[in-house]
């Protein structure tokens, strides 16, 4: 009986230290979101508002998802977007230059500006 009392009491401090234990420890996305950062900040890689700006500029429609990866060791920003028919189309980005890369989608042209 007496050992049915103290695990509780034990228990207790263990998950203390445990939880205190891994506060010490940075989560993986706060280093990737520290890691973007400095990369916008240094200029090796182009603010996402820079590219919607461009995009805004070029193209009718609405941003549906973004998403920034990195394919065979380079990172690409990949913006879908849909246009005034219904269209999906997703733009890919040179995240370190800016440049537009890509576009996969129907009637694309239907989302040009000044056509």
């Amino acid at each position: 009986m007496r050992n049915r009392r103290l695990l509780p009491r034990l228990r207790l401090p263990a998950l203390a230290a445990l939880l205190a234990l891994l506060a010490t420890f940075p989560a993986p996305a706060d280093e990737g979101w520290h890691d973007l950062h400095e990369a916008v900040r240094s200029g090796r890689i182009v603010p996402l508002p820079d590219i919607l700006d461009w995009l805004e500029a070029h193209y009718v429609g609405q941003v549906l998802e973004v998403e920034l990866e990195r394919d065979d060791g380079r990172m690409a920003y990949e913006i879908e977007m849909l246009g005034p028919q219904g269209q999906v189309v997703e733009f890919e980005f040179n995240a370190a230059s800016g440049e537009l890369i890509g576009m996969e989608g129907v009637n694309i042209n239907g989302m040009r500006r000044g056509q």
